[in-house]
C-alpha cells in the first residue's frame, strides 16, 4: 500500500494547544468549532482571526482544516450564521464545512463559503439510496454512523457514486443513542445534544427491580489495528478520532498511534508499529475501549453497568487528615508521579463533588497532592481521582515549537460583514387532517380514522399486510428514525408493496428516505412529509425539502414556544408537529444490557423510563408524556396545518403518569 492511496487522518482540535498537538503528532487534517454553531459547546473552541492563522499553518505544512458547523439550527439563527460562513469564507478559507442541519447547505453557497460541505453524522446517513439524494444537494463527504459493521460499510462502498467520499470514527466517545436520535438531555433539561449541550443523562445510574448500574455509559469506540480493513475501501478518505473536549495529551498519543498504524500499513515494519501504537493508546487517558458492532461476528455490548466507563486513568482516592478534630483540605497519595498543570477530576460526573482541578506542583508516587476544592464540592473519603491529561516536559517543548511556527503565519482583522439569506416566498397554509399515529393497530385489525384525524402507523411487514386496499389510501405511513443497511431491502419492498395497495401518504422521518420512492411516476407519486425526527427548526431546511419533493413538514419537538409560533409565518411549506403523546428520548442500535424491555426503570432522580424494541431499534421513553394542546389554538392562528399524537400501549407495571412535559415550551432550545 503506497502513501498516496492511504486515507487522510482525522484529529480533533478543542483549543490551540490540541489542534498544535495534532500537527505535532502528524494528522492530516483538523476539525474544530467555532465559538458558536459547534455541537461541542463545551469546547473551548476559536474566533475567525485565529482560524485564519491556523488555516495558514496547515497549509504551509500540506494539512487541512475542517470547520465543525454541526449545530441545530433556529430561524434567528440564519442570518447570523450566513454573516459568519461568510467572514469564514472571506478571511480564513477553511477547507470544508461539517454541518448538520440541512438548511445550512443553502446557507453556506449563498453566503459564498467556496470549501467542501459534509454532512455531520448528525445528520444519520445510514443506507445506501441515501447517497444519491445527499449527492445532488453538493454534499462530498458523509460522516457515516459508528453503529455500522464493516461489512455495512463495504455495502456502503459500492453503491457510493462517484465522488463522494466517506469520513468513519475510529477512536473516541461512543454514544448509547444514535447520533442525531437522542433527546435526553434536551427532553429532562432543555439542554440539546444537537446544538452541542448535552448533559450526558446516560453516563447516570440507573435502577430497575434492585438491579443497578451505568447501564448506557459507553465505553470509547477504538478500532486502533482494524483500521488495516478501512484503508482498503475506496471511498473511505477519512478516519477520524474524537475527542473535542480531550486535552492535548490524549490528542498528541491517538494521533501518534494512529499515525504510525497508517504509515506501516503494507510494510515489514507493522508488527513493532502495532505493538508501539496500542501502547501509546493504553496511555493516552480515555475510558475503556470496545470495537462496539464493528465486527459483526463478535457483537459485543458497548456498556459495562458494573464497572465505571469514566475516562482517565485512576491516580489515587480521597483522603482526609484531622487536625484539632477538623478535617483538613482533601489529599491524594498519586499511585503515579504527578506533574505540574496535570490535569485531575474527582468522581464521576453525576455526581454532586465532580470537578475538574489542576496539579499546582510535582507531587512524586505516593506523596502529598492537596486538592484546593470550592467548599459545596466538597467530595466523601474514599471518591476516586483521575488523570484526565497530562502536561509532560516532553509535549510542552514540541508544543512550544509549534507555537513558535504559528507566530510567524498570517494575522487578519475580522470586521463584520453584511449577508441577507434568500428564501422562497412564505405560504399562508390550510388546515389539513391531524394525526393518531399508532405502533399497531388496534387489537391487530385494520384502522379507518375519522374525517378530522388520519390513522398514522408506524411501518413494519406486519402493519402494511394488515391492512386491506380499501383502507391503504387513508392511511399515513411513518418511516423510522434510522434505518440501518442490513434492512434497506426490507424497507425498499415495503415502500413499493404500499403502493401498490393504494397508499399514498408517507410521512418520512430522515429526509433521505426521499430516495426510498419512485418520484417520477406520475401515477404512484406519493404526497411526502418530512416527519418530526428530521428536526426541522428553520425556514432554509423548509425550503430545501420542498426542493426534495416533500409537500409539508413535521417541526422539530424541541423548540421552544416563542420559536414554535414564529416558524410557519417564514416558510414555504405547510407545517405540522407532535402536539402530545409518547417522544422517544432516545433511539438506539446497541441492545439493554442488564435491564429489560417494556418494564420500568429509574433514574437518580426518580424519573421512570422505559425501552421497547422496534424492528432493528431499541426505543426509550419517558413514562411521562409530551403534552402541548393547551397551546393548539394560538398554534393554529400561528399557521400550523396539521398536528400529530403519538399513541403507545405502556408497559403494565409503568408508575401511574402523574405529569406531562411540555419539553422547551417556556424554555429555550439552548
Amino acid at each position: 500500500m503506497t502513501q498516496l492511496s492511504l486515507p487522510e487522518l482525522l484529529a480533533p482540535a478543542g483549543d490551540m494547544s490540541c489542534f498544535l498537538a495534532g500537527m505535532a503528532a502528524g494528522a492530516d487534517a483538523t476539525y474544530l468549532g467555532l465559538k458558536n454553531f459547534s455541537a461541542r459547546a463545551g469546547a473551548e473552541n476559536f474566533s475567525t482571526t485565529e482560524l485564519a492563522r491556523m488555516v495558514d499553518l496547515a497549509n504551509q505544512n500540506g494539512r487541512k482544516i475542517y470547520v465543525a458547523f454541526n449545530s441545530l439550527i433556529k430561524a434567528s439563527d440564519i442570518p447570523a450564521a450566513g454573516r459568519l460562513i461568510k467572514r469564514l469564507q472571506r478571511d480564513a478559507q477553511p477547507h470544508g464545512l461539517i454541518i448538520q442541519d440541512i438548511g445550512l447547505i443553502d446557507v453556506a453557497r449563498q453566503a459564498g463559503f467556496e470549501g467542501e460541505l459534509h454532512l455531520s453524522t448528525l445528520s444519520n446517513i445510514s443506507v445506501s439510496r441515501d447517497l444519491l439524494a445527499v449527492q445532488k444537494l453538493g454534499i462530498q463527504r458523509v460522516v457515516l454512523p459508528r453503529e455500522l459493521s464493516i461489512d455495512e460499510i463495504r455495502q456502503m462502498d459500492e453503491a457510493a457514486p462517484e465522488g463522494m467520499d466517506f469520513e468513519m470514527f475510529v477512536h473516541g466517545a461512543l454514544c448509547w443513542c444514535v447520533s442525531g436520535r437522542c433527546y435526553w438531555s434536551s427532553y429532562l433539561g432543555g439542554k440539546s445534544s444537537l446544538r452541542g449541550r448535552c448533559v450526558q443523562p446516560c453516563r447516570r445510574i440507573y435502577k430497575q427491580k434492585g438491579r443497578e448500574g451505568r447501564f448506557f455509559s459507553c465505553q470509547d469506540l477504538s478500532i486502533d489495528v482494524l483500521v488495516k480493513t478501512l484503508a482498503e475501501i475506496p471511498h473511505v478518505r477519512s478516519l477520524k478520532i474524537e475527542g473535542r473536549k480531550k486535552g492535548p495529551h490524549y490528542v498528541y498519543h491517538v494521533v501518534t498511534a494512529y499515525r504510525m498504524l497508517l504509515d506501516a500499513l503494507g510494510t515489514p515494519d507493522w508488527p513493532g508499529a502495532k505493538k508501539d501504537a496500542e501502547a501509546l493508546l493504553d496511555m493516552a487517558l480515555g475510558r475503556p475501549v470496545t470495537r462496539a458492532r464493528f465486527l459483526p461476528q463478535k457483537d459485543t455490548h458497548v456498556s459495562t453497568p458494573d464497572e465505571p466507563t469514566s475516562s482517565g486513568l485512576l491516580v489515587g482516592k480521597i483522603q482526609f487528615e484531622k487536625k484539632n478534630g477538623v478535617p483538613s483540605w482533601p489529599f491524594i497519595k498519586p499511585r503515579i508521579e504527578l506533574l505540574p498543570k496535570d490535569l485531575l477530576r474527582i468522581g464521576y460526573e453525576d455526581e454532586p463533588w465532580h470537578d475538574t482541578v489542576p496539579v499546582t506542583r510535582r507531587t512524586p508516587k505516593a506523596g502529598t497532592c492537596t486538592l484546593r476544592l470550592a467548599r459545596h464540592k466538597m467530595p466523601k473519603a474514599g471518591v476516586p481521582v483521575f488523570l484526565i491529561d497530562r502536561r509532560e516536559p516532553e509535549l510542552i517543548h514540541i508544543l512550544h515549537d509549534w507555537e513558535k511556527k504559528l507566530e510567524k503565519c498570517r494575522t487578519v482583522e475580522s470586521p463584520l460583514v453584511e449577508w441577507t439569506p434568500h428564501l422562497p416566498k412564505p405560504i399562508r397554509a390550510r388546515r389539513q387532517q391531524d394525526y393518531l399515529v399508532r405502533s399497531s393497530l388496534p387489537q391487530g385489525r385494520e384502522t379507518r380514522g375519522s374525517r378530522s384525524v388520519m390513522t398514522g402507523l408506524w411501518m413494519s411487514a406486519n402493519s402494511v399486510r394488515a391492512v386491506s386496499r380499501t383502507v391503504m389510501p387513508r392511511i399515513s405511513w411513518w418511516l423510522p428514525p434510522v434505518i440501518w443497511p442490513d434492512e434497506e431491502a426490507l424497507w425498499q419492498r415495503l415502500v413499493i408493496e404500499a403502493l401498490r395497495g393504494g397508499s399514498r401518504h408517507f410521512v418520512c422521518n430522515s429526509p433521505w428516505q426521499v430516495g426510498l420512492f419512485p418520484m417520477d411516476d406520475e401515477k404512484r407519486r406519493p404526497h411526502l412529509v418530512a416527519g418530526p425526527f428530521c428536526n426541522i427548526s428553520n425556514p432554509a431546511a423548509v425550503a430545501l425539502l420542498a426542493r426534495m419533493g416533500f409537500e409539508g413538514a413535521f417541526v422539530s419537538p424541541e423548540m421552544s414556544g416563542e420559536d414554535y409560533l414564529a416558524l410557519p409565518r417564514q416558510c414555504c411549506l405547510p407545517l405540522g408537529m407532535v402536539l402530545s403523546g409518547y417522544w422517544p428520548v432516545g433511539i438506539s442500535r446497541h441492545g439493554m444490557n442488564q435491564v429489560k424491555a417494556n418494564e420500568a426503570f429509574f433514574s437518580p432522580k426518580g424519573e421512570a423510563f422505559w425501552a421497547r424494541n422496534y424492528g432493528h431499534n431499541l426505543w426509550m421513553y419517558p413514562a411521562w408524556p409530551l403534552d402541548l394542546s393547551a397551546h393548539r389554538q394560538e398554534l393554529e392562528a400561528a399557521g400550523y396545518a396539521f398536528f400529530a399524537r403519538l399513541d403507545e400501549n405502556l408497559p403494565p407495571n409503568l408508575p401511574p403518569t402523574r405529569r406531562t412535559s411540555d419539553f422547551n415550551w417556556n424554555g429555550s432550545l439552548l
